[in-house]
């Protein structure tokens, strides 16, 4: 179904696009609140992530590789929001204004501080795997790493969002 979708909307039908989108704005999403901590600059960086795809979709070589695809541009979008940002070491984050981001996406304040304990790259591997549900392949194409060390960073995070919560 979703191949059909891909293959209908690479060659410029707008349904079969308005359909794929809908089946992934929420993993979109999610992915970029909890990548950029921000509601209003998590809708910006799918905005963007959607009008990339739909401007690119025509390029995309296989069917089977746009969920990856999509992801790759969205976590290309989410650096780009950051560096444009320069986000500081002590912004207040969203969760401490206890503002409820669009389609519920919260966050035990326990969980929120042990993701906040990870590096950038290790909570980037924790997000695509935890929240938009990719394996540690599919993890590292979208991050230029080799799978072995996506696992391996994913064991460590874990571990040290486990030791935490303990």
């Amino acid at each position: 179904m979703e191949n059909d979708l891909v293959k209908r909307a690479k060659s410029g039908d707008k349904d079969a696009f308005a359909k794929l989108y809908t089946a992934y704005k929420d993993k979109l999403y999610r992915y970029a609140y909890f990548k950029l901590g921000d509601p209003d600059d998590a809708l910006d960086a799918v905005s963007e992530c959607i009008t990339q795809a739909y401007l690119g979709i025509s390029s995309l070589k296989s069917e089977k590789a746009f969920s990856g695809w999509i992801f790759k541009i969205l976590y290309r979008e989410c650096c780009a929001l950051q560096r444009q940002k320069s986000f500081d070491s002590n912004r207040l984050d969203i969760y401490e204004l206890n503002v409820e981001a669009p389609d519920a996406v919260t966050l035990a304040p326990e969980l929120k501080e042990a993701l906040s304990r990870l590096y950038d790259e290790e909570k980037d591997i924790v997000l695509l795997s935890v929240v938009a549900g990719y394996n540690s392949k599919e993890i590292a194409r979208m991050l230029g790493l080799k799978p072995s060390t996506v696992r391996s960073k994913q064991s460590r995070a874990l571990a040290k969002m486990r030791s935490f919560l303990e």
